[in-house]
């Protein structure tokens, strides 16, 4: 009963402050519909008394009563203090109320591992190849099993309940995270854990089944926004490893209902040239601050005067979260520039480059994976899906005079001129017309020279504003420079190939520098300082980390005849060295790049 009075008592006083504002939009859902971990006056009290410096541990506590129990127990307290308990009061509740974070979980090893996985073997260099045995012995620490307490007591937890056990991303990341898992996986298919992957997808399917598509992560509190969509890619890369065939026939109609997700969900209409074209954006509709980062929000709202204004601003910042890059000027909107702070947030209003080309690649599998099971129809459809996609990503976000794919603001319909590793999305999805690679490889090189990014040592930045944000500069995020390196590297072009090859020396050579110093793998790099570890945003760095050791992994397997701990120079002549020297001063791509053009100068090709 006293629950039910809380509950209606915070309704009607959110009505009646909505009613208040000057404009009025239809009400948005709460996150989840759990009145504990989602929204309501409970999670309002205990985020707001900074109890935790990490907003998200409370969250991510496990009740040791029934909900009722405890709304029975906080409304006593609410009584007991008129309604302003004070901090030491409301800490007290939480610890005769809550379980630690973390306590979902039992020991769990997986089965799968191999001490010795074959790649291990192709690593020339003795270093890196340690270092890769080592990496690959982290899947254990990062493994994860659910108790069977949760599947019989789901309302006792914010976790969502999978029946496989599953490799997080580490530190704070308790649970899986979408489009972190596609490079997880990548690194479990070289690790040889095959069972552990098919596990994971099977928790992706179960969760699409029941939720209609895949969340952020692995909790209830995320129940409203997804992720970049990579699931078709990471069922692409288990068949292409296993040729379980059976798992893709029984898995596809799972994969479309995820796909037409996005579709039905996120689509947008742009025009350009008196045409309209289809394209995705990240949007996510529900009320409320991020139960995750609770206290940080309602903080960076307090600047707006109404209702309305702060539930769009937690949208915007909802929405930006579900790009995986949260946060950064990337989405700031001020002015028609990228410039300003959180509370110019405008993910919304933003057409992204990198969510277009995966949407595109998506359609493109689904196409083969059809073909492939022999339903011709369904094969030809989704063909054509992934050329109307194609064609839309060239005509809006292609730019020949700039010589790269730009974001788009729809609200001022403007192309988003500024550099994010996101931008060469495309050459890693083949979301281009590949007949004309040459164009495309050449306009893209042009602009990666002027760009000047090799003038950094430690990797690849995220943007080149210096934002404060944790995806921004100077930080280099594993994901990107895959992307980066990968979509490079697939064109088959020489010039490109060798800046992927100097992208991956400097990225391997600063993680090991970084592992060898710590030993640790972080979540986030600094592009300024080789080994530097990234900082920035709302929490500490994280060590672990899921992504971190994948790309790694992938990066160490796909050179593994060629990396090396050092360089190796061979010695020349004064006066030939001392030409090169200032041959290479002209370059401005890096010294592996303007070496590769050296050494074609010296042998007249």
């Amino acid at each position: 009963m006293f629950r039910n009075i809380t509950i209606i008592l915070a309704f009607l006083v959110t009505n009646a402050l909505c009613s208040s504002a000057s404009e009025h939009t239809e009400k948005l859902p709460p996150p989840c519909d759990n009145d504990i971990y989602c929204y309501g006056p409970l999670l309002h009290a205990v985020q707001m008394a900074s109890l935790f410096p990490d907003s998200k541990t409370f969250v991510d506590m496990k009740l040791k009563h029934t909900p009722d129990t405890t709304w029975r127990m906080f409304n006593e307290l609410m009584n007991q203090t008129e309604n302003r308990p004070s901090r030491s009061e409301l800490e007290q509740f939480v610890n005769e109320t809550f379980d630690e974070a973390g306590s979902e979980f039992e020991d769990w090893s997986p089965s799968d591992w191999v001490e010795s996985p074959r790649f291990l073997s192709k690593i020339k260099d003795k270093n890196f190849q340690e270092w890769a045995s080592q990496l690959n012995a982290l899947w254990k620490f990062l493994g994860r099993k659910m108790k069977d307490d949760v599947r019989l007591h789901q309302d006792q937890y914010s976790i969502i309940y999978v029946p496989h056990p599953v490799i997080v991303p580490g530190g704070r990341f308790r649970e899986f995270y979408y489009w972190d898992s596609y490079w997880i996986i990548r690194g479990l298919i070289l690790s040889e854990m095959f069972h552990t992957v098919k596990g994971m997808l099977g928790n992706f399917l179960s969760i699409v089944e029941e939720y209609g598509f895949i969340p952020n992560g692995g909790r209830v509190y995320y129940a409203m926004r997804s992720q970049p969509p990579l699931l078709i890619p990471m069922v692409k890369s288990y068949i292409d490893a296993t040729n379980d065939l059976q798992f893709l026939n029984e898995s596809i109609d799972t994969l479309e209902k995820e796909f037409l997700f996005w579709m039905n969900n996120r689509t947008t209409k742009v025009e350009k040239d008196g045409q309209f074209y289809n394209l995705c954006q990240f949007k996510e509709f529900s009320s409320g601050p991020r139960p995750e980062s609770y206290r940080e929000d309602v903080t960076s709202a307090q600047i707006f005067r109404s209702e309305v204004e702060k539930e769009a601003h937690y949208s915007e910042l909802k929405s930006a979260a579900e790009s995986g890059w949260d946060f950064s000027s990337r989405w700031f909107v001020l002015n028609g520039t990228n410039k300003g702070n959180l509370t110019n947030l405008k993910a919304r209003s933003i057409v992204p480059v990198d969510l277009n080309a995966i949407i595109y690649w998506n359609a493109d599998l689904l196409s083969q994976f059809y073909n492939t099971l022999g339903q011709g129809n369904k094969s030809l459809h989704y063909s054509n899906v992934a050329k109307e996609w194609l064609e839309a990503v060239t005509k809006v976000l292609w730019h020949d005079e700039v010589g790269v794919w730009l974001d788009y603001d729809i609200s001022n319909e403007i192309k988003r001129d500024y550099f994010y590793p996101s931008n060469l999305s495309p050459l890693w999805t083949g979301c281009y017309n590949q007949s004309d690679t040459e164009h495309y490889i050449s306009k893209v090189m042009k602009y990666l020279e002027k760009t000047q990014i090799m003038v950094n040592l430690g990797g690849i930045p995220t943007t080149l504003e210096h934002s404060g944000e944790q995806w921004d500069y100077p930080n280099a995020w594993p994901p990107l420079q895959y992307i980066m390196i990968m979509g490079l590297h697939s064109t088959n072009d020489k010039w490109a190939q060798d800046l992927a090859y100097e992208m991956t020396e400097r990225w391997v050579r600063a993680n090991f520098k970084a592992f060898n110093e710590t030993h640790a793998m972080y979540e986030k790099y600094d592009a300024t300082v080789p080994g530097g570890h990234g900082g920035g945003g709302e929490y500490e760095i994280q060590l672990g980390f899921g992504w971190t050791n994948g790309v790694i992994m992938e990066l160490l397997d796909k050179f593994s005849d060629r990396l090396s701990l050092e360089d190796k120079f061979v010695d020349l002549p004064a006066p030939q060295c001392c030409y090169l020297q200032e041959k290479a001063s002209s370059l401005r791509l890096g010294s592996k790049a303007a070496m590769s053009q050296i050494m074609q100068w010296l042998h007249g090709t």
